[in-house]
């Protein structure tokens, strides 16, 4: 029994411990520390990378994120998934006064630097409308679309 309970501690100090090493092929040592720096509660790391940022989903506190890294380590933003129940009251107010026609598509927190927000993206069987609120009070259009 001790065996085995010492062979899933040990499995689990690899597995945390996999979920930063296996970036090494993706993602280099200074967003490797950055990201460490500010998710320092990170689980479940999985790294993409492209030409200009890479790409970190991963899952803290019950909820996944999305981090964009520069090449230089510099956190360019974060964006977390919501349900519409946990956007401000009056950003969820007029969503059901104005927008009651349509459906929640896409709906999102994000954050970089000093400035954080909500996107949600709404749509009916004709068209799809993008809003933005920086003030969390109000949505503003940021595309909209016919649909096809």
């Amino acid at each position: 029994m001790k065996k085995v309970l010492a062979g899933l501690v040990v499995g689990s100090i690899l597995l945390v411990n996999t979920a930063f090493a296996n970036t090494g092929e993706k993602v280099n040592q200074k967003v490797a520390d950055a990201f460490r720096h500010e998710f320092v509660q990170a689980k479940e790391v999985v790294w993409e990378k492209t030409d200009s940022y890479f790409k970190a989903v991963f899952k803290m506190n019950d909820d996944v994120f999305t981090a964009y890294f520069s090449q230089e380590g510099e956190m360019m933003g974060v964006v977390r998934n919501l349900l519409s129940t946990e956007l401000p009251i009056g950003l969820q107010t007029s969503l059901k006064r104005d927008y009651s026609a349509y459906w929640i598509s896409d709906l999102f927190e994000y954050a970089k630097k000093d400035v954080s927000g909500y996107y949600v993206t709404v749509e009916n069987a004709e068209e799809r409308i993008t809003l933005q609120s920086t003030d969390g009070r109000t949505w503003n259009v940021s595309l909209r679309s016919k649909k096809i």
